[in-house]
């Protein structure tokens, strides 16, 4: 995952293998805490099923006088499955989260300047370049851009 698609990620291979088996059980116990949704796809039951993952967080700090926001994180599909529809369900999954449970109006979230087929694909679902943009975490000399889209309950997933 980081080594085909490092651009994805604020985080370097290197630096994920040298996390020690306490810190990744507390970053799997975030994604069950309050505040978060997060949508595992499998295919299968063997330990080699996984084959994608979003999640949605509530966004801190909010941002006064707008709606409720809520960060898509954690976005990730494993390359055999790129372009089947998963990447399509599981952001269903994450907007009617985002937009039931969580309660927000509003749904953020930063590419890579790089990554045109991620732009291209949230645009397809109805986010919007906010022009905002954010230096990227391994490399501040390229940039991460924010995009957004607005959420209602009545609204359809995608």
């Amino acid at each position: 995952m980081l080594a085909d698609t490092p651009t994805a990620y604020v985080e370097s291979l290197a630096s994920a293998q040298a996390q020690t088996e306490g810190q990744w059980r507390s970053r799997a116990a975030a994604m069950t805490a309050p505040g978060s949704a997060t949508f595992v796809a499998e295919r299968g039951s063997t330990a080699d099923s996984f084959c994608g993952l979003m999640r949605v967080v509530v966004k801190h700090p909010q941002q006064p006088n707008r709606p409720r926001q809520a960060m898509l994180i954690s976005v990730y599909v494993a390359s055999p499955y790129r372009g089947s529809g998963l990447a399509d369900e599981l952001l269903g999954k994450s907007v009617e989260a985002a937009a039931g449970e969580l309660g927000a109006g509003l749904l953020q979230l930063g590419v890579h300047e790089d990554n045109a087929r991620a732009l291209a694909f949230y645009e397809r679902h109805g986010f919007r370049d906010t022009g905002r943009r954010e230096a990227y975490a391994l490399d501040p000399g390229k940039k991460e851009i924010i995009m957004e889209r607005e959420l209602s309950p009545e609204a359809p997933a995608t």
